[in-house]
């Protein structure tokens, strides 16, 4: 069975090597026949702690971590602005 990978987006990243990755995606509705868009969150192990809010992210499935974790960071495929701007503030003080 291929290994499951998606690509999200940062939705929190408070915590200690976890970050909650919203994914979102597309369901149509039965009734007014238009398409709405859904989000999954999913807990994901964040060893380094690189990743920061807003950043495009993409995950893989993995054999379990902890009770809700069972995906895992694999790159960080875009930075938000504001995680550059915090990065510039620490080098100048």
């Amino acid at each position: 069975m291929a290994i499951k990978r998606r690509i999200g987006k940062v939705l929190n990243a408070t915590n200690l090597k976890t970050i909650i990755v919203g994914v979102s995606w597309l369901q149509n509705d039965p009734i007014y026949l238009k398409a709405r868009r859904r989000i999954s969150k999913f807990s994901v192990h964040d060893e380094n702690n690189d990743a920061s809010l807003d950043d495009r992210v993409l995950i893989e499935e993995t054999k379990p971590k902890s009770k809700t974790k069972n995906w895992r960071l694999v790159e960080i495929l875009e930075k938000s602005q504001s995680s550059m701007e915090d990065s510039n503030d620490q080098n100048f003080k």
